[in-house]
């Protein structure tokens, strides 16, 4: 299953460098990491079964959404990111719940700035080439997920 939500995230555009990259970007100034030590944190979010069957949830609502094959109203909230629909982020969360308060601050971070992969998607999303409305969030859980983890090992080993 691990692989076919991969699969699922290159179709969209999304590779698993661009997630350790902004791993990295959260962590730097805290942590004495390289994006080898975000890559691999980002490979173990990724292999936990809540996270691979969000991903292929997300997408498929997304795809599903594109493809107008919802009911026209809920079609619509979708494939326009409704700012007050708010599943989308129900269902990330539910990765970033896995993984502590430092998590949840990435997050909303993540969400509310869009840096690098997630501004390129939510953009395409905008522009209507493509629906990305669960894809985003996945990647901001994905990507704040695996910072709260590099925090909280590198805190343990301190002490």
């Amino acid at each position: 299953m691990k692989e076919l939500a991969l699969k699922k995230l290159q179709a969209r555009g999304v590779e698993i460098d661009d997630i350790a990259i902004l791993v990295f970007e959260l962590q730097r100034d805290y942590q004495d990491i390289t994006l080898d030590d975000c890559r691999a944190t980002v490979q173990s979010i990724l292999s936990k079964s809540e996270t691979i069957c969000t991903i292929l949830t997300g997408i498929a609502i997304d795809v599903a959404a594109e493809n107008d094959l919802l009911d026209p109203e809920i079609n619509d909230l979708i494939k326009n990111d409704y700012g007050l629909y708010g599943l989308d982020e129900i269902l990330a969360l539910s990765i970033v719940n896995m993984n502590g308060s430092i998590a949840l601050t990435n997050f909303g971070y993540l969400d509310k700035t869009k840096p690098r992969i997630i501004g390129i998607i939510d953009k395409e999303g905008k522009k209507g080439k493509k629906c990305h409305t669960f894809l985003d969030d996945i990647i901001c859980a994905i990507a704040s997920s695996a910072a709260s983890r590099i925090a909280h090992k590198t805190e343990k080993n301190k002490k």
